[in-house]
């Protein structure tokens, strides 16, 4: 087990105060965005703070695993290198590949003397076992990608122009500090994650036969970037490419893209009656990165782009976000994390006087007392104008909201 470089702060200070107590810790994600690095960095922390501790490791993506693949073979491999007088620290890394996972998890925190961290792949397999078998002994951290202040560290770039076009082109997949950014590299090592993600993760553990849709859904989703989009919507375009399939197929489709952590399905909130719309969201992808490899990045794409970044600094700010309705306008996002509330819009360039009321207008028309917020390309600093901010993109994506 290799020593990790970079130390992802945000998350260790979240995970510390649960570090040896008897609660799972599960971190979940997107393939590929760190959770096994923040395995390793909880390793790590272990054994400066002891003395030959009792680690055990499982990792589902190694070869030296594979002849573990039921509750039972985990369970005896787990008593195989327990020790009964000191605490394991038991990691499991892609649990949801382990079927009846649960039952091992329930058995090794009843004894006490483990403390257990694992990772996984999929929101409702994760959240339906876990829920169902341990009765609330266990938080769920979710992993993101790199925020641009991690993408510059681990690059070692500084903040400027160009290394912001590079975080545009090709996202913030960790392991790409090792890949480099030159392009034929970095977009064949994005080409073979975004191919795991949908045969593993997607086609694989949903059984899809109609495997040429879900690459034109994602195709759609790329081009689509930030519109309110329907499994409706979506079934009108394909009878018009003379495609018969069903909205609830579609609807199926687009959750098991949730699940496994590739798009963000932003839903609609009705700001003045405080209601969450059940239809018509919008999509975002979780990596920039992979969705340039649907659809080569084009300037033409740049504010949905940015829309896209401004929604993954959100959540991975520890937000719920949303669409937001206000009459008949719309608020791009509505950032909620316990009793705060950001009103954010985004524009590319805030170029004439109709843009200027269009993006502060609709903010000036929420009567309360949350934060608003306009972002863009063209501020050159963070300014104010009648209690909106208006910050550049580069300065909102280097904020810890």
């Amino acid at each position: 087990m290799k020593r990790p470089i970079f130390f992802r702060e945000k998350y260790l200070k979240k995970i510390k105060p649960f570090v040896n107590k008897d609660i799972i810790k599960v971190f979940v994600g997107q393939r590929r965005v760190g959770k096994s690095y923040m395995l390793l960095q909880i390793m790590d922390l272990i054994n400066k703070s002891e003395t030959n501790p009792n680690i055990i490791y499982v990792n589902k993506e190694l070869s030296d695993f594979t002849m573990i693949k039921t509750h039972t073979d985990l369970t005896e491999f787990v008593y195989s290198k327990a020790q009964s007088e000191v605490t394991n620290y038991l990691f499991i890394d892609e649990i949801q590949d382990i079927e009846g996972f649960e039952h091992t998890l329930r058995n090794f925190v009843a004894m006490q003397n483990f403390d257990i961290y694992c990772t996984g792949s999929n929101a409702k397999l994760l959240s339906s076992e876990i829920a169902t078998y341990l009765n609330g002994r266990y938080i769920q951290l979710r992993i993101h990608g790199l925020s641009y202040p991690e993408f510059l560290e681990f690059h070692a770039l500084s903040e400027s122009e160009d290394s912001f076009i590079k975080f545009i082109r090709y996202g913030g997949l960790p392991y790409l500090h090792k890949i480099g950014l030159e392009e034929e590299s970095a977009t064949d090592y994005l080409k073979s994650i975004y191919n795991t993600i949908i045969l593993r993760d997607v086609v694989a553990r949903y059984n899809i036969r109609n495997v040429d849709f879900l690459e034109r859904l994602n195709t759609f989703l790329a081009d689509n970037l930030g519109s309110l989009v329907s499994a409706k919507r979506i079934s009108d375009y394909l009878k018009a490419q003379h495609t018969e399939l069903s909205s609830k197929t579609i609807s199926d489709y687009l959750n098991y893209l949730s699940d496994a952590y590739f798009i963000h399905k932003i839903k609609r909130f009705e700001i003045q009656g405080r209601r969450i719309f059940e239809q018509n969201e919008k999509y975002y992808f979780t990596d920039i990165g992979l969705r340039n490899i649907l659809q080569p990045f084009k300037i033409k794409d740049i504010n949905k782009i940015l829309e896209n970044l401004v929604c993954n600094h959100l959540h991975s700010s520890g937000y719920e976000v949303y669409v937001g309705k206000f009459d008949d306008k719309e608020i791009d996002f509505v950032a909620v994390k316990s009793n705060m509330t950001i009103y954010v819009q985004v524009a590319y360039l805030i170029t004439d006087e109709d843009v200027h009321e269009r993006e502060f207008g609709n903010l000036l028309k929420i009567n309360d007392n949350h934060r608003k917020i306009v972002v863009s390309t063209d501020a050159l600093g963070d300014s104010d104008y009648r209690g909106i901010e208006h910050k550049s993109v580069r300065s909102f994506l280097t904020t810890e909201f």
